[in-house]
């Protein structure tokens, strides 16, 4: 801007010439010039008026989007990150009936090595060596001094290691914080909490999931940050599963069998309170799955659900209570069990090639006679005989809530091939192979009065059970069958009896099975499924184990009567009490009172 002078000399000297006064040159001039000034400044101030008042518009008019995008978005709760959130996670713990921890996390730390910042790396390879007994000094001194920047050293260290290694002084040495879960009863219920391991790992945090059991049936649930406060909790009783494990692997030992597995259910929920696979394994130090030989050798084998065996003579008890639903027989129907017998050009035998004669269909089940239930089946019909076996659940793979169950679907005669020969070898358990979990649901619908359940690991909040498969009366026959097998003169289950708490069941006597077919003639899976107390039954017991045999007397015993059943006895009567069930006299019926005149 060009300024003009306030007294610019030719005007000053106009002004003298004419007898003027000069400074009124000089005010005009000064006036002139402030006006220019405020018309300026007003200018100016406009102008950042404008600017403002546009920035304000586009500010408020972000704002209102903004809430407007919210208002019809779905509502989210805010969360708080912090580094190492993206994979750090909280899981539930799970707890048995009475709220006692099975599983639960702990803070620990891992241990992690960066080579360029270390100091002294084969110094530091020694030392470590010492403080972790299961590293190779080799190894470490050649990651440490080789290219590598970065390296686990070990995943999971207890407090007293990470200060002794915090002690070696290496800046190379480092710890990362992380969960770890733990499970405080060491082998106790292993093979239904599984096991969890490490998924996605950073310094800051890992991520922990399930690889196996509960663990990883239940993943969602327990890494669900909802469930924080809310453990999972299992039907399972901690003190009966201490006591089961307790009793079967010292029986494992005594008959020096190869493997077996116990499961105790309650009847009418079809609760799983204890279930014992051995040989079991620590769910803390899993080991490795095996990747050759007999899976059935591995200790994660869990035989409960899938072990898929020929249960034997157990079945037997089916045939009879179907028999009796269909109005065929009664327990006293005499039934002749005379050979030979052939069906389909196939001899039917019995055990040590006994001949019973002619039986009543109770002491076919107290005898064990497999031409007997033979004959029921031929009665029955083998596409009856499917749908009252398919109604109990013995068609189809077991719905118990650990992974392991997805593998424990029957072996069944193939479609089409389902025969009258297959109906016969089926009434005594042979020609199908179930689990030991099948076979226990199917007893409990005989014990609960003739309703179907379902094995289930949750807690539930009263009795759960399905259908109707068989009337009271014919259950209530079938026990009176399953009792006199323990204490009938010609039981095969006398070693069973439990003062007190008065024991039904069914042995069962099985060869295994040959990979390349047919039997091993001295290997067997022997079971025993009971039921207690046989009046009102409100448990089943099943014991299964898997090459049994007892050595002490004139000759081997490979039976269930000299194996399983004894195991199991010991079991009802450890665990009963614990059950809180006390002993008792058992009832007399009816037909045992004899009424007298007073007079």
């Amino acid at each position: 801007m060009i300024r003009t002078p306030l007294r610019p000399l030719a005007r000053i000297l106009e002004a003298r010439a004419k007898g003027e006064n000069p400074d009124a040159i000089e005010k005009q001039n000064r006036r002139l010039r402030h006006e220019q000034m405020r018309d300026a400044d007003r200018s100016r101030a406009e102008g950042r008026l404008l600017v403002l008042g546009v920035f304000f518009f586009c500010a408020f008019a972000v704002v209102g989007a903004r809430m407007g995008m919210l208002a019809v978005s779905e509502p989210v709760e805010p969360r708080a990150h912090a580094p190492g959130s993206i994979i750090a996670n909280t899981r539930a713990d799970i707890v048995d009936r009475e709220g006692r921890i099975l599983a639960t996390n702990l803070d620990t730390h891992a241990l992690y090595a960066q080579p360029p910042q270390m100091i002294d790396k084969v110094g530091a390879a020694k030392k470590l060596v010492q403080i972790f007994p299961d590293l190779k000094e080799e190894r470490l001194i050649k990651d440490f001094t080789g290219k590598r920047k970065f390296l686990w050293v070990k995943k999971k260290i207890s407090p007293e290691q990470m200060q002794a290694v915090h002690d070696i002084g290496d800046p190379g040495l480092l710890f990362a914080p992380r969960d770890m879960r733990l499970y405080p009863n060491g082998k106790l219920a292993a093979h239904v909490l599984g096991g969890a391991s490490f998924g996605r790992e950073g310094v800051r945090a890992a991520e922990v999931i399930g690889v196996a059991g509960v663990e990883k049936y239940f993943e969602d649930y327990l890494r669900d940050p909802a469930n924080a406060g809310k453990p999972l909790e299992l039907s399972l009783d901690l003190s009966v599963q201490a006591a089961a494990e307790r009793v079967l692997e010292g029986g494992m030992t005594l008959m020096n069998a190869k493997g077996a597995t116990s499961i105790l259910m309650d009847v009418y929920t079809g609760e799983v309170v204890s279930v014992v696979s051995l040989p079991s394994f620590d769910p803390n130090n899993r080991p490795r799955p095996a990747v050759e030989g007999d899976p059935s050798d591995s200790p994660l084998f869990n035989r409960s659900v899938q072990g898929v065996y020929e249960l034997g003579s157990t079945f037997k008890i089916f045939a009879a209570a179907q028999a009796m639903e269909l109005g065929l027989v009664n327990p006293n129907t005499m039934i002749d069990t005379k050979g030979p017998m052939k069906v389909g050009g196939h001899r039917i035998g019995e055990f040590q090639n006994k001949n019973y004669g002619t039986l009543s269909v109770s002491k076919i089940i107290e005898k064990s006679s497999n031409r007997g239930t033979g004959r029921l089946a031929l009665m029955i019909g083998k596409e009856r005989q499917q749908e009252f076996l398919r109604s109990l659940g013995l068609f189809e793979k077991s719905p118990f809530e650990i992974i392991e169950a997805s593998g424990s679907t029957p072996l069944l005669p193939p479609e089409g091939r389902y025969s009258d020969l297959s109906a016969v070898t089926i009434s005594y358990g042979h020609g199908i192979s179930t689990t030991a979990m099948h076979l226990a649901a199917g007893y409990a619908a005989i014990a609960n009065g003739g309703r179907a359940v379902k094995p289930t690991l949750l807690k539930q909040d009263g009795p759960q059970m399905g259908p109707r498969v068989m009337r009271e009366e014919v259950a209530a026959a079938s026990r009176k069958m399953l009792r006199d097998v323990v204490v009938g003169e010609d039981g095969t289950a006398s070693f069973g009896e439990v003062e007190g708490y008065f024991v039904a069941g069914k042995t069962g006597t099985s060869e295994k099975l040959r990979r390349g077919g047919g039997y091993y003639k001295n290997k067997n899976i022997n079971t025993f499924a009971s039921m207690f107390p046989a009046h009102n039954p409100r448990y089943v017991l099943v014991v299964t184990m898997d090459e049994p045999v007892i050595t002490s007397g004139d000759k081997p015993r490979r039976t269930a009567g000299w194996t399983a059943v004894p195991i199991a006895g010991e079991m009802i009567r450890r665990v009963a009490p614990l059950l809180g069930m006390r002993p008792a006299i058992e009832p007399a019926g009816v037909a045992g009172i004899t009424l007298t005149s007073s007079n």
